[in-house]
């Protein structure tokens, strides 16, 4: 194990550790989602688990390596309403640099309850690849609960995930402010 890989694992145990002891509200505001990313933070957390066994826990440091598949993402949901999920990178391509906030990593829209699968995707599941030398980047899930079905009429192409604004997108669509999230920390495994 290379001293990256033994710093990261150090960094997971406190930072891990840490964070439990905050809401995710808290948790927002002290690593900047808020006001990096949105205006208000979300009202509860919502689980997020890789295949690989990785868990978020309000801003424990991941490896690229394990996220690379869709992860499961559960939150408490109403039956009988439909939700939106966003995943967004605040720090595109830098923390320091940001020019493309957000880079968004995932958008499905009609989330019938909490079935992902059932949703309607606008945009795959892209695994986190920072640029070498650029630092830890912050990946932000985002639930919000719609007020009924939507449509999506924005770009498609992959081209248009940069320059992503979930407030904007909320407000464009009705959703008002997250209902609930949860992020993780990774860099670019070269460093």
């Amino acid at each position: 194990m290379g001293v990256i890989g033994l710093v990261g694992q150090l960094i997971v145990v406190l930072v891990g550790g840490c964070m439990g002891q905050y809401s995710v509200q808290q948790a927002f505001e002290v690593n900047e989602v808020v006001p990096d990313l949105v205006s208000s933070p979300p009202r509860t957390s919502l689980e997020v688990y890789y295949p690989t066994g990785a868990r978020l826990m309000q801003g424990n440091i991941l490896r690229t390596s394990q996220l690379k598949e869709m992860p499961v993402v559960m939150w408490r949901a109403n039956p009988y309403r439909y939700y939106t999920l966003i995943v967004a990178d605040p720090d595109a391509p830098s923390r320091i640099a940001p020019e493309d906030r957000a880079w968004l990593h995932l958008m499905v829209i009609n989330i019938p309850g909490a079935n992902l699968a059932a949703g309607e995707t606008v945009f795959d599941y892209l695994p986190p690849g920072p640029p070498p030398n650029t630092g830890l980047h912050r990946y932000v899930f985002l639930v919000y609960e719609q007020p009924s079905r939507i449509s999506y009429w924005g770009p498609r192409e992959f081209k248009n995930r940069g320059k992503f604004c979930p407030d904007q997108f909320a407000a464009q669509y009705g959703l008002g402010f997250a209902y609930a999230g949860n992020f993780f920390l990774t860099q670019n495994e070269e460093n």
